[in-house]
């Protein structure tokens, strides 16, 4: 892979970046073909995860999962790409065991190709506990949701030994993008079709104006009036 250099001047920064960030474009060779990264999401939402190594048991369960979830993905207007520091060659031969042993009968997303762990680097995805044969260091298990301005909007790290919850995935994704468009946050356990909380930043006035459906104060002991529930705006 090779990272692709902006014109405008970058400040110095350790690798990995911050929520709001335009995150690295890049070119690199994937399962699918070579890609620009930015080139590659055009105007959707985008999701890359790593895993750490190619033919390990938990990264087949993960990659099968996702190739079960593509379609509620698409419904979404959300391209999945995965990583590893494996090359191609490799990274097809495994999905052909993923699709055997995971019951997939379509794989239809890319695995990136980086075996000099460029990328690792620069995402700040490199797990210093989880080590390959030859010593070098692993990737953990990343997960970026990236928008269609393509900044980051949500960063998740797991290790080696804790597999993902993509059913955890998709509805932070619904909260990303329901939130992106209405001034609403999402409580704790929300899912699609849930209450959600009215943020803060609006005044009474404002909500019933935004809000058609109304909100609904709850009283608290301090006398504060910040939990104010309202359906969600787009159902």
């Amino acid at each position: 892979p090779q990272l692709l250099s902006s014109s405008a001047p970058q400040p110095l920064r350790m690798p990995g970046f911050n929520l709001g960030d335009t995150v690295p474009n890049f070119s690199a060779e994937t399962t699918e073909g070579p890609i620009k990264f930015h080139d590659w999401i055009g105007d959707t939402w985008a999701i890359l995860f790593s895993h750490p190594a190619d033919y390990t048991p938990v990264c087949t369960t993960e990659l099968g999962t996702v190739a079960k979830l593509t379609d509620e993905f698409k419904k979404r207007d959300c391209k999945v790409i995965a990583l590893s520091c494996n090359d191609t060659s490799s990274h097809k031969g495994w999905i052909e065991d993923i699709k055997a042993t995971q019951k997939v009968s379509n794989f239809s997303y890319p695995i990136i190709a980086d075996e000099k762990r460029e990328l690792a680097v620069s995402f700040g995805m490199v797990d210093p506990d989880e080590k390959d044969n030859a010593g070098l260091p692993m990737t953990c298990r990343a997960v970026f949701i990236i928008g269609p301005d393509k900044k980051l909007k949500l960063q998740i790290l797991y290790p080696a030994s804790t597999g993902r919850n993509f059913s955890e995935i998709l509805r932070v994704l619904d909260s990303l993008q329901l939130t992106a468009k209405h001034s609403v946050a999402t409580p704790a356990d929300w899912m699609d079709g849930g209450d959600c909380m009215v943020l803060p930043s609006l005044s009474d006035a404002q909500a019933k104006e935004k809000f058609s459906k109304g909100f609904n104060t709850l009283e608290c002991p301090s006398g504060k009036s910040y939990l104010r529930i309202t359906p969600q705006p787009n159902k």
